[in-house]
C-alpha cells in the first residue's frame, strides 16, 4: 500500500516532503532580485555583512538579510555571500615570487656586507621577504675601509661566503682599489664585492620615485648629503635633518621599480653568490 504521508509522523523533515529546494545564489554586484512578497525589484550594489544592499530603478538603496525569501527570474532562491575571488601568486617588492610558507629560514653563515644604515634599510625595503626566506643577514661596515679587518676576524670559506655591496665603485676610486686588492688575497676566492658608480646610495633611488627632474648636483667641497637637501629646499642645518630628508626618500620606495638598474642588479648577483648550495 502507497502511502503518500509517510509511516512515521515524528520523521524529520516531513513538511519539506516533495518540497523544491531553492537553489542557492551568490548576490554578485548587478544581480537583479526581486523581494517576495514585494512589488521590490533591484540590482546588488554590495554586500555588508550578513546583509545586502539592492538599488531600484528610482537609485534608491535598501538593505536586505541574505538569505531566502528573493526571487530570481521568478524562481525562489537563497542569497548568500559570493565566494572571495581566489588570490593569485604575490610578489615580493623585488618582484620575485612570494613563498607560500612566509616562514624566516635560519640565519646563514654567509652573508651580505653594506657602507652604512642607509644601505641596509634600502635592501631590507626591497629586498627584505627575499633575504629571511633564504636566511641571509645583511650587516654593515660603516665603510668600505674596514672590510678588510672584518675578513680577517671571521674568514669566509666555501660554506660561509660573503658578499659586498660598495658606494661609489668606479675604476681608480679608493673602493675600487680595496675591492681588487681583496680580490687578489687569501679571502678573495669566498668574497664577492661588486657596487653602484653613484656618490651615496640615495641616489639609487630614481628621481621619477621622488617626483624630481633629476638629482641635483654638488659642487666640491660641500657634503654630498647636505648639497642635496639645500638644493631640493629640504632643511640641513644637522644631521637630524639628513636623517629625515632619508626617511622621506625611502618613504618613496615601494618596489624595485623606484630603484636603479645598477643597484638592482648588483643586490640579485650577491643574493645568488651567498645562497649557493
Amino acid at each position: 500500500m502507497d502511502d503518500r504521508y509517510g509511516t512515521d509522523v515524528l520523521a524529520r523533515g516531513w513538511r519539506d516532503a516533495g518540497r523544491i529546494k531553492p537553489a542557492e545564489v551568490a548576490a554578485s554586484v548587478d544581480l537583479v532580485v526581486e523581494v517576495a512578497g514585494t512589488d521590490y525589484v533591484g540590482a546588488v550594489t554590495r554586500v555588508e555583512g550578513m546583509n545586502v544592499e539592492l538599488e531600484d530603478r528610482f537609485g534608491k538603496r535598501r538593505l536586505f538579510p541574505l538569505g531566502g525569501g528573493f526571487l530570481v527570474d521568478g524562481k525562489p532562491v537563497v542569497l548568500k555571500a559570493p565566494s572571495a575571488a581566489p588570490k593569485g601568486r604575490t610578489r615580493t617588492a623585488s618582484g620575485s615570487f612570494a613563498a607560500e610558507d612566509q616562514r624566516a629560514r635560519t640565519a646563514r653563515a654567509s652573508r651580505i656586507f653594506v657602507e652604512g644604515k642607509h644601505d641596509a634599510e634600502l635592501v631590507e625595503k626591497v629586498w627584505g621577504a627575499d633575504l629571511r626566506a633564504e636566511g641571509v643577514v645583511v650587516e654593515f661596515l660603516e665603510g668600505v675601509d674596514l672590510l678588510e679587518q672584518v675578513l680577517d676576524a671571521e674568514p669566509p670559506t666555501a660554506e660561509r661566503r660573503y658578499g659586498v655591496l660598495v658606494d661609489h665603485l668606479v675604476p681608480n676610486s679608493k673602493e675600487s682599489r680595496i675591492a681588487e686588492r681583496i680580490a687578489r688575497g687569501r679571502h678573495g676566492a669566498h668574497v664577492r664585492i661588486v657596487g653602484h658608480p653613484f656618490v651615496d646610495v640615495w641616489q639609487c633611488v630614481t628621481p621619477r620615485a621622488l617626483g624630481i627632474a633629476a638629482w641635483p648636483e654638488v659642487p666640491r667641497g660641500i657634503e654630498w648629503k647636505v648639497g642635496v637637501c639645500r638644493a631640493l629646499g629640504w632643511p640641513a642645518e644637522e644631521q637630524a635633518d639628513t636623517a629625515r630628508a632619508w626617511q622621506h626618500i625611502l618613504s618613496k620606495v615601494t618596489t624595485f621599480r623606484d630603484l636603479e638598474p645598477a643597484l638592482l642588479g648588483r643586490v640579485e648577483e650577491l643574493i645568488d653568490f651567498v645562497t649557493v648550495p
